[in-house]
């Protein structure tokens, strides 16, 4: 560790030229000035006589603008925040009189103007020992320094000699007080914290789909979000081509974390919820009640649509005639049978099977004019395939399916439902989707978020969805089968990362196992990886949160806190909402955010009470400021997010606000569990027999 001069909680601003700090901050300067000069670099290239039209222009323009976005020097946050100081140099023979080189650690690649890196990105291979070397397996590492920071300036450091035995192991101040540091605005990257089993999956192969198991304050969000960017990293060209998308469970998470990744450089992947995926055709109105959604998600449902699409094919029951000068070339309705059941068969996309009909049958009047001595050419089959005659036959055997009102007609005849359902579908659930007013069209359509998976799943048997070569799932637990398949074709061809808490699932369809989530994901051979130790949640919070575990997620592995500080909480049986306001003008006086977190139902009496009082507030997802520190948040929109305080009001209205009382209960252990350093729950009507 550094020594008691350097101590990082009292090391001073100003130091001799000699002192460590003064030449760290001095390289911490170089290499501001170095970045900028990259950038002034980029922005002073001239493509006018590079490009040969003015396509190429704007993309290359569009390709340099977001790389001068990229090399963007954030003020308030640090280059870098650590350095290794290797024993030998990396990558030479270990032979004696090896010598050992030194590399700064950040967010990063800065280098000077000779080309020599001042900053080593913290994906490069170089780099990993900064979170995975120990006392234990040093990886050939003599120093690691960790850096203090305060509003992007140097203001301490750390050392740990990993390869000198007389040195004991020891718990990094510095990270605790990173990990612990208040929480304003947005979601920020983890990069300076890291631990050995998050960068395990960090750099884990873009081949292979990754499912994460984490509860609360694991770090699995930052996990996901950051194995992104080592994927661009280590396969930027492949994801250039392919694309990465981000699946987050609504507007206001994606807004949280969504300035995560263009900190780290990385200003491409998309974010989107499933509801952004599959509603993009249609208006999602409607609600679903909680029997019907569960129905509408259940993996049958493909079946049953499979079933409803393929059964607009009907066999051919004349011969086409097709009349090309002075002859008539006639395929009998037995062949074109032929035709068709191949095609089945092949289990192609229906519209991909219709598309090829036409050539099929042109196909075979060629083979007719062949034996009759005849040449014909590929635009002969052409011409044959747009033939009047052709066409009448493909619109009568195979007809276009429009995904809505095929859905529609499932949803508003029971008769339609119940042949395609049959055997899949009990009678009463049959009953239970089906709606009880009759619908005129597809825009008058009260659709529901359930209803718009149905219509991509049909759309997808119509014609193949584009897949991308990497998606992120993030609370996955709240998916529905169905949903999962709208995911997994969004990554048939490509990989994905899922993120979620079983404990956390607060829909009436949540996931039971990830075995299962996998299965619907199609990705059957992803691994499963579990992370048990909690980063964020205080100790007093999570142990009072994790009373809930044995009725919401028995058997699951409950988060072990390795925070030093115990944090703030208490239990207050209150008699009015005034003193909910008094507890969060209590907590506004730390520094740092403060979340009210409440029933859905009890969102516009505390919106009053906290006006009344002149306190403002900010709704979920929109960034804090120095004057508005307090977030009022429906518990329903709570998941995902997190608060240096939060004041939890009325647990059991939680609970009740739920459809069932299970549910009711991993919504409250959400609630429970967003909070960094302190945590005071307020009541007036008796706790949840669960908590007690």
């Amino acid at each position: 560790m550094s020594t008691p001069a350097h101590d990082p909680l009292t090391a001073p601003h100003a130091q001799p030229a000699t002192d460590p700090l003064s030449r760290e901050r001095a390289h911490l300067a170089g290499s501001r000035a170095a970045l900028r000069a990259m950038r002034e670099d980029v922005e002073s290239l001239d493509i006018s006589d590079v490009t040969a039209n003015w396509v190429n222009a704007e993309v290359l323009a569009r390709q340099i603008d977001e790389r001068i976005k990229a090399l963007a020097d954030l003020s308030d946050t640090p280059l870098f925040f650590g350095r290794l100081d290797y024993l030998h140099a990396p990558g030479a023979d270990q032979a004696e009189g090896a010598f050992g080189e030194r590399f700064y650690i950040g967010r990063r690649h800065v280098h000077d103007h000779d080309g020599d890196p001042m900053v080593i990105d913290w994906r490069a291979l170089v780099s990993q020992p900064f979170y995975r070397a120990s006392k234990k397996d040093p990886m050939d590492v003599a120093l690691r320094r960790r850096f203090g920071y305060t509003r992007g300036d140097i203001t301490a450091y750390e050392d740990e000699h990993l390869s000198d035995p007389a040195e004991a192991a020891r718990t990094s101040k510095l990270l605790q007080q990173e990990i612990e540091r208040p929480r304003v605005g947005p979601m920020r990257d983890i990069v300076a914290t890291i631990q050995p089993e998050q960068d395990e999956i960090v750099r884990s192969g873009l081949g292979g789909t990754v499912c994460v198991q984490g509860g609360p304050g694991t770090g699995k969000t930052a996990v996901g979000l950051h194995r992104v960017a080592y994927l661009l990293y280590a396969h930027r060209e492949r994801l250039a081509r392919t694309g990465t998308l981000v699946i987050g469970p609504n507007r206001s998470f994606l807004h949280y974390i969504e300035q995560v990744l263009p900190a780290l450089g990385e200003l491409t992947v998309q974010q989107a919820t499933v509801d952004d995926l599959v509603a993009k055709d249609i208006e999602v109105r409607g609600t679903d009640t909680a029997p019907a959604a569960v129905i509408k998600g259940d993996a049958r449902m493909a079946e049953v649509l499979r079933r409803a699409v393929q059964a607009h094919v009907t066999m051919p029951s004349e011969p086409v005639v097709v009349v090309r000068g002075s002859r008539r070339w006639r395929v009998p309705a037995y062949e074109l049978e032929d035709i068709v059941r191949e095609l089945l068969d092949r289990g192609i996309r229906y519209g991909a099977a219709r598309e090829a009909l036409p050539q099929r049958i042109a196909h075979a009047v060629l083979v007719q004019m062949e034996r009759s001595g005849e040449a014909p050419d590929d635009r002969v089959q052409d011409s044959v395939a747009r033939n009047a005659a052709v066409k009448a036959a493909v619109k009568q055997v195979w007809p276009p399916v429009d995904p809505a009102k095929l859905v529609l007609r499932l949803l508003s005849d029971a008769d339609f439902l119940a042949v395609h359902a049959a055997g899949i579908l009990t009678d009463e659930e049959q009953k239970t989707i089906v709606w009880a007013k009759p619908v005129r069209s597809v825009k008058s359509t009260r659709w529901s978020a359930a209803d718009a998976v149905l219509i991509d799943e049909t759309t997808d048997l119509v014609q193949r969805t584009h897949s991308l070569g990497h998606v992120v799932l993030d609370e996955a637990q709240d998916l529905s089968p169905m949903q999962y398949r709208a995911v997994g074709r969004r990554c048939t061809t490509g990989s994905a990362t899922v993120l979620g808490d079983l404990a956390q699932g607060t829909t009436p369809w949540a996931t039971r196992s990830w075995d299962e989530a996998l299965s619907h994901l199609g990705k059957s051979d992803g691994v499963i990886e579990e992370l048990t130790a909690g980063f964020r949640v205080p100790t007093d919070v999570i142990t009072y949160a994790s009373r809930l575990l044995p009725h919401i997620a028995p058997g699951l592995a409950p988060v072990a806190s390795v925070r030093e500080n115990p944090g703030f909480f208490a239990l207050r049986q209150i008699k009015d909402t005034g003193e909910v306001v008094a507890a969060c003008e209590e907590l506004l006086r730390n520094e740092g955010s403060t979340g009210l977190i409440a029933a859905d139902a009890r969102v516009p009496e505390l919106a009053q009470a906290l006006a009344a009082a002149g306190i403002g507030h900010l709704a979920p997802g929109e960034e804090t400021t120095a004057e508005t520190r307090l977030t009022l948040v429906p518990a329903s929109l709570a998941k995902g997010l997190e608060y240096d305080y939060v004041v939890l009001d009325e647990p059991q209205a939680v609970v009740d606000g739920e459809p069932d009382e299970r549910t009711g209960l991993r919504r409250l252990y959400v609630a429970l569990t967003r909070a960094v350093s302190g945590l005071i729950v307020t009541h007036t009507a008796p706790l949840p027999p669960q908590l007690t």
